[in-house]
């Protein structure tokens, strides 16, 4: 059913939904500071990411009832072989941004994730020869005067935001290649990186130095990172179905705008120039949402006049 035809009660629920996995994802670097106060590295966080987001990768697999296609997967090298390399991405998204938000550069995080649909839009064009507007850009460039303002403010280039852009910019683009659903491809990820995820945890364990099972809290924080991994997600795939192409371009903004609060309360540098260099970026931001916005509306209203009158 199309987003704009969905009963209201359900477009209100669908709308919920992606507020709530935003508001999850922007207060998710809480949680993993939550766990580097504990004495847990980041290294072992993303070990035990990996290894509890399986078991809920698989619950989504079994409602969609995709056992088949997994098997399918598993046994397509090809397919495999790309899912390995969109699971090696994720992988060095996920470990930047937590060592990231964990060594006082949750700011540059935030950086990162303004920056994602901005150059997603870039690799579109350049990888898939979708056109960009006009619109489309002036957003881009935008983004790319506050990248320099920024690179001149840290008297480098601003590496952990480009890392995370990058690496789930090229994440983004390699699951487009990629011929499996969103749960299946998500549960074979989880499974290759579970992989050397137990292996460093066994390890961890063996030497004294893990901390799954030294406290309660300890226990929890870690067993916790499966779900806090993929509920959001199971909320953003039903929420992205039902609303407006627009309104998920606004959304999405929701995170990485959390990320900055925190990064200011907690006392990170938010110098002029770093302020400027916001300022283009979600500039940029702005004119993408709006893009997103005109586009929906254009094709809401052409769809409006193709339909036949009763």
């Amino acid at each position: 059913m199309p987003p704009a035809s969905a009963p209201g009660g359900e477009a209100r629920l669908a709308l919920t939904a992606g507020i709530s996995c935003y508001l999850i994802w922007g207060l998710v670097p809480l949680v993993f500071q939550a766990m580097g106060r504990l004495g847990i590295s980041p290294w072992e966080i993303l070990a035990n990411r990996t290894i509890w987001a399986a078991p809920s990768a698989l619950v989504f697999v079994l409602v969609a009832r995709q056992g088949r296609q997994v098997l399918a997967v598993v046994r397509d090298p090809r397919v495999l072989g790309w899912l390995a390399l969109s699971a090696l991405l994720i992988a060095i998204n996920w470990m930047t941004y937590i060592w990231a938000v964990n060594s006082g550069r949750v700011l540059e995080t935030s950086l990162g994730y303004y920056l994602i649909p901005l150059l997603a839009m870039a690799a579109g064009a350049l990888v898939f020869r979708e056109r960009i507007d006009r619109i489309g850009a002036l957003s881009i460039a935008l983004a790319a005067v506050g990248v320099a303002i920024q690179a001149l403010a840290l008297g480098q280039l601003p590496l952990v935001s480009l890392t995370v852009a990058v690496s789930f910019c090229g994440y983004g683009i390699v699951r487009k290649r990629v011929a499996a659903d969103a749960q299946t491809g998500l549960l074979v990820e989880c499974l290759i990186l579970a992989v050397p995820g137990l292996a460093y945890v066994l390890w961890l364990q063996h030497s004294g130095a893990g901390h799954l099972g030294a406290s309660p809290v300890a226990t929890a924080w870690l067993v916790a990172c499966g779900p806090i991994t993929a509920f959001p997600l199971l909320l953003f795939s039903w929420a992205a179905r039902r609303v407006p192409f627009s309104v998920i371009g606004f959304l999405q903004f929701i995170a990485p705008t959390i990320g900055v609060v925190i990064g200011v309360l907690q006392g990170e540098a938010f110098t002029p120039a770093r302020a400027v260099s916001f300022v283009f970026i979600w500039g940029g931001a702005a004119v993408f949402a709006y893009g997103a916005w005109r586009r929906s509306r254009t094709v809401a209203q052409a769809m409006t006049e193709a339909a036949p009158a009763e």
